[in-house]
């Protein structure tokens, strides 16, 4: 699963690491394990993490260890039928290019 689309338009280290948040959802995940899902050196990763938690999209929980979570605003609905558009093609169409 994704992260929703309005949060795609972020650097690619971020959605990688919203994507991997997202698809952990309520386990949530180490930095460790961010590091390893995601393709980026760990300075990118530190730098990525600390704009996601000033911009509020992720939360950081510690305790035993430091897990890292998605925001709810980030996860995309479990049912993305529901928001299926019940227009035409050319309707979508036009809601697409904002027109």
């Amino acid at each position: 699963m994704a992260a929703k689309p309005e949060y795609r338009d972020r650097p690619d280290v971020q959605v990688a690491l919203l994507d991997a948040l997202v698809d952990r959802g309520d386990e949530g995940m180490t930095v460790l394990e961010l590091r390893a899902a995601v393709d980026a050196d760990i300075d990118a990763v530190e730098d990525a993490l600390s704009a996601l938690k000033e911009d509020s999209l992720i939360t950081v929980e510690s305790g035993d260890r430091v897990r890292v979570y998605p925001h709810d605003r980030v996860v995309p609905d479990p049912d993305p039928d529901t928001e299926r558009p019940t227009g035409g093609l050319l309707e979508t169409i036009r809601n697409r290019l904002g027109l």
